[in-house]
């Protein structure tokens, strides 16, 4: 194996992780009138502390698994948590009061109010492309709304998780939050409790499979997946500006971002000036050469050999049916490294037109037709997201009104995961439910409904139904109905 990880990965007996489970619901069940906001802002302190100590440890880990640039762990790992918690902490007071529920006709006497109150012991499976940030940030969802949690990091990312593990037990007792490391099976048996809600983040493949279990317990789940990611860049597109969003967004943390771009529809008219800037941008960011690209502290490296593997046969693939490989392709498996690639003369029986890629290459699609462009999207399963270069609002526009997908980026990619205000997730294959502030509280959040007589007549309506009560039936149904 060429796994760039040094720290080994531990795993968790059957035993341990039932009786963690049935600590967290004892405990649960003990503090459900006592975990007022009062206390989950002191837990969310704790976090934020916690994280902020482990700075060093979490960059030196991230850089261990896969090389990746301290400067990117900053603001895609420890970054986003930070964000959340002060965020969350900000609005926690308004998210917790829940909303009055204005009385119709039909129940006038009656005080109505929505109120949202912890789901319970909750599930967090969390990916390796982002180990630290994809543990903890539903996490703080998970405490603001007042559930423990179990997190199940990657075996494949083993010092970052070591690293998630060490800051949960500087902040929290496990009978609030608790990791739990190990492979498949540790998830699958973690997938057979009755959790009150799991929130996975990861393929839709193993998407499906955490769905499928938990219907067997009907336990509630969001589902943060991925998919093929489309980007269109349109004829009056600011093609440097494009470029430098398209190269930072593809090419971070080598491409291993659900959001991604996967590829990027050109204009004709436009199509060689993007290539030539797209070519700049990269040489311009990791370097013109290879050798340059491999010296560069800021290029991550593919997670193990198992994807670097895929990533070069996928590349090979496209090159033996005729692709055009406009820059890179070069690979080191002593490393995992895979030089930013840049492919074009696609055609639909390559295996990079159906694969998600999550790596360092970009398929360029010429088009002259934006209708055949769109019907190409609408024709493939839901993106996670979809992003849009023109200056013309009414070419984005048509775009966004005409296809679906979890976000929309317009003039930039990837940066909508850092808006605490909007949500975050997908659409049917590439996710269901959503993530962040609001959104995220509401995801771990059962909204009860409340509903108290104060002055209601609904009494009149009762049986035993006597004439009078018939006649007054008869009003309501036609008056209110």
């Amino acid at each position: 194996m060429n796994q760039i990880a040094s720290f080994p990965g531990s795993t968790t007996s059957a035993a341990d992780i039932r009786a963690a489970f049935d600590a967290q619901t004892r405990a649960q069940l003990a503090r459900r009138a006592s975990f007022d906001r009062k206390a989950r802002i002191a837990q969310l302190d704790r976090l934020a502390e916690a994280v902020k100590r482990n700075e060093g440890k979490i960059i030196a880990a991230c850089a261990a698994d896969f090389r990746k640039p301290a400067e990117e762990v900053k603001l895609t790992e420890i970054f986003p948590v930070l964000q959340e918690i002060r965020h969350t902490k900000h609005h926690l007071k308004s998210w917790m009061r829940g909303k009055r529920a204005h009385a119709t006709l039909g129940v006038l006497g009656t005080k109505g109010r929505v109120r949202p109150e912890a789901k319970g012991v909750c599930l967090i499976i969390a990916p390796w492309n982002y180990p630290v940030n994809l543990s903890l940030g539903p996490l703080v969802s998970a405490i603001a709304a007042g559930n423990s949690a179990i997190i199940k990091p990657s075996e494949m990312t083993p010092n970052a998780s070591r690293v998630v593990i060490d800051i949960v037990e500087e902040a929290f007792t496990p009978d609030l939050v608790k990791v739990i490391e190990g492979d498949a099976a540790v998830s699958q048996e973690l997938l057979s409790l009755p959790f009150d809600h799991i929130f996975f983040t990861g393929s839709p493949a193993i998407g499906k499979v955490v769905m499928q279990a938990a219907a067997k317990n009907l336990t509630s789940v969001t589902l943060e997946l991925g998919g093929k990611s489309p980007t269109i860049v349109g004829p009056n597109a600011n093609i440097k500006k494009a470029a430098r969003n398209i190269v930072w967004g593809k090419f971070a943390n080598n491409g291993q971002t659900c959001i991604a771009p996967d590829h990027v529809y050109v204009h004709r008219d436009v199509s060689a000036d993007f290539k030539a800037a797209i070519r700049s941008e990269i040489g311009r960011v990791y370097g013109k050469t290879p050798e340059a690209q491999k010296t560069t502290p800021d290029y991550c490296r593919i997670v193990n050999e198992r994807h670097f593997d895929r990533l070069r046969n996928l590349i090979e693939d496209a090159r033996t049916k005729g692709a055009s490989i406009l820059q890179g392709g070069q690979t080191d498996a002593s490393q995992n490294f895979i030089a930013p690639t840049l492919i074009s003369e696609i055609s639909d029986d390559m295996e990079i037109t159906r694969e998600e890629l999550f790596g360092p290459i970009l398929p360029i699609i010429e088009y002259v037709d934006l209708d055949k462009v769109i019907d190409k999207i609408n024709a493939n399963p839901k993106p996670l997201a979809l992003y849009i270069f023109d200056k013309s609002k009414g070419f984005a526009e048509q775009i966004i009104t005409r296809t679906s997908s979890g976000a929309v980026g317009i003039n930039l990619t990837v940066v909508h995961f850092l808006h605490p205000n909007l949500p975050f997730g997908g659409v049917n294959n590439s996710g269901i439910g959503a993530a962040h502030g609001e959104y995220g509280f509401k995801a771990f959040s059962h909204e009860k409904a409340v509903l108290e007589e104060k002055h209601s007549i609904t009494h009149m309506l009762f049986p035993p139904y006597t004439g009078f009560v018939r006649r007054l039936i008869n009003i309501v149904v036609r008056v209110l109905g």
